[in-house]
């Protein structure tokens, strides 16, 4: 085999082993993936059946209880038009409150409930960690002294 035919068959051979680790890929990223549904999509029929999906919304007042069992929470999740039933089995996260924003991961029940597999809450989106707030305080502070040093003015003091 001359020279010339060993490097295309190389080339050849590293493509396919390519394309086949980029297939397997893909198709793990495609089973773990899970849709966004609005409580009203899923009371509309829009839902999936046999797949798990994300709905998300406001937890809703006065529809946080406990099961018998003590183990699973029952509450109500809202987009302000419709409402999900949710069942969940296990802890709740810290920020989770009636009224509050939440994320919820898991399959439709033939009634109609949702069984949860996964319960997150939602902080207020103008929340920020005190470390970033510094940052972005102290990156505002050198704009405005640099905008200020270049039109002339005396930089601010602290």
């Amino acid at each position: 085999m001359k020279a010339r035919h060993k490097r295309l068959a190389l080339i050849v051979g590293a493509l396919v082993i390519l394309g086949i680790i980029a297939a397997l890929v893909l198709n793990a990223l495609n089973s773990n993936v899970a849709f966004y549904i609005s409580p009203t999509e899923v009371v509309a029929g829009k839902a999936p059946r046999d797949k798990a999906f994300r709905i998300g919304g406001l937890v809703k007042e006065g529809s946080l209880k406990r099961e018998a069992d003590g183990v699973t929470m029952r509450f109500a999740v809202t987009d302000t038009e419709k409402d999900i039933v949710v069942y969940y089995k296990g802890i709740l996260p810290d920020l989770f409150k009636e009224g509050k924003g939440a994320v919820i991961q898991g399959r439709l029940n033939p009634d109609g409930s949702f069984a949860a597999s996964e319960v997150l809450a939602k902080h207020d989106e103008n929340y920020m960690p005190p470390e970033a707030a510094k940052a972005v305080g102290e990156a505002h502070t050198r704009a405005a002294e640099k905008k200020a040093s270049a039109y002339g003015a005396p930089p601010a003091s602290k």
